[in-house]
C-alpha cells in the first residue's frame, strides 16, 4: 500500500509540490497580519495593519489552510528524506510538525485574548502566547524552501517544453 502511495506521489510530485507551496502562500498573509496587527501592537501599542478589519478575520480563516499545508508538507519532506537523508529535511519536518502543537494548544493572539479576557478556559500567561506565536514563524524557512523548489521545478518544466 505504501509503495503504491509513494509511486503515485512520485508521478505527481510537481503538482503536489506546487499545491503545497500555494497553501503556504496563504500562510504568508496570515503571518503578515499576525506581525503587523498583533506583535507590533503588543510591542508598540499601535497596529500597523492598515487593511480593513475584515482582512484580519480572513487571515484567521487563512490560518486554517495550515492544516492541509502541514499534511502535504510533511509528506513532501518525508519524500525528500526517502530519497536522501539530510538534516535540513529532518529539521524542516520537525518545524512543520511542531505547528500541530501550536494549532491545538493556542491559536495566536486572537484566541489568547478571548481565553484571558472572557475567562472561559484556563488563563494563559502572556509568555505562552509569545511561544505559540514564535512556533507559527518556524514555517518561514519551510515556506521559502518549498517555494524555491517549486520555482526550480517550474523552470525545469518550462525549459523542457521550449526545447
Amino acid at each position: 500500500m505504501f509503495n503504491k502511495f509513494w509511486g503515485w506521489y512520485e508521478r505527481n510530485y510537481k503538482f503536489n509540490l506546487v499545491f503545497t507551496s500555494f497553501l503556504f502562500l496563504l500562510q504568508i498573509f496570515h503571518l503578515y497580519w499576525l506581525f503587523t496587527e498583533v506583535i507590533l501592537f503588543r510591542l508598540t501599542g499601535r497596529s500597523f495593519f492598515f487593511l480593513e478589519p475584515i482582512w484580519g478575520q480572513l487571515s484567521i480563516l487563512f490560518d486554517y489552510s495550515e492544516i492541509p499545508a502541514l499534511i502535504s508538507t510533511s509528506i513532501l519532506y518525508i519524500h525528500f528524506l526517502r530519497q536522501k537523508f539530510t538534516y535540513k529535511s529532518l529539521l524542516y519536518l520537525i518545524f512543520i510538525n511542531i505547528q500541530w502543537l501550536h494549532l491545538f494548544w493556542i491559536t495566536d493572539e486572537y484566541v489568547f485574548e478571548h481565553l484571558v479576557e472572557q475567562g472561559d478556559l484556563i488563563e494563559f500567561t502572556p509568555w505562552l502566547a509569545w511561544v505559540a506565536i514564535a512556533i507559527d514563524y518556524l514555517e518561514l524557512p519551510v515556506i521559502y524552501d518549498t517555494l524555491k523548489e517549486s520555482i526550480r521545478e517550474i523552470k525545469k518544466y518550462l525549459n523542457k517544453k521550449t526545447v
